[in-house]
């Protein structure tokens, strides 16, 4: 009777050292999770341009000095972080620049819009004009002129925002530059190959950014 009850307590014994081993393993994944969410590193988000497309750009000179562009981008945001996502607390912005000068503006994410983690969403700008106004003095008129005859322009492109991690309070600032060499497509001849171009984020001084 009593090797019963010693093998029956034995039996007992194992399951709790089981259940305590179940239990242990699944605080020490939860101690892991916490520290990966609200105090382990992040990752930045990675912005590139994947297309982009120039059809027109033409310097007019009267009476004041102008572009005329017809230009598309396709721009890309990811967010690598496999844990935590973002949320923008400012619109997202994309000016663009030549020889130092902007000449267009255009929003590429509304304020409030998220992105989850490990996604990805591409966003398809398309900015045209007749004859926008930019003071590109005489060294930025001549820089065109320079482009202009080999027909690749090399414009910048800055991307700018502020958004919030998720489960987090740190509000961060994006500021990247994406220096893109757009060759001009003549009209009705074949689509020019553009290469990828990944784009420099700015380095933040605050450590939860």
């Amino acid at each position: 009777m009593c090797g019963c009850c010693d093998g029956f307590w034995d039996k007992v014994k194992d399951w709790l050292i089981c259940l305590a081993i179940v239990i242990g393993l699944i605080i020490v994944t939860g101690v892991v999770l916490i520290i990966v969410i609200f105090g382990g590193p992040l990752r930045h988000v990675k912005i590139s341009v994947e297309d982009a497309s120039l059809t027109r750009f033409a310097l007019v000179t009267t009476p004041t000095t102008a572009l005329a562009y017809n230009l598309t981008l396709a721009l890309t945001v990811r967010n690598p972080n496999w844990a935590i996502g973002i949320k923008h607390n400012k619109p997202l912005e994309a000016a663009y620049s030549f020889d130092g000068q902007p000449f267009e503006r255009v929003q590429v994410a509304d304020k409030g819009e998220k992105l989850g983690p490990r996604k990805t969403v591409v966003y398809h700008l398309a900015s045209s004009s007749e004859g926008r106004g930019v003071a590109l003095g005489n060294a930025g008129e001549a820089e065109f002129r320079k482009e202009n005859a080999t027909g690749v322009f090399q414009v910048e492109v800055a991307v700018t925002g502020k958004f919030k991690y998720t489960l987090r309070k740190t509000k961060c600032k994006i500021e990247a530059t994406c220096p893109l060499k757009l060759q001009l497509a003549a009209p009705g001849a074949a689509s020019v190959v553009f290469q990828k171009v990944d784009c420099e984020l700015a380095k933040s001084d605050d450590k939860y950014c």
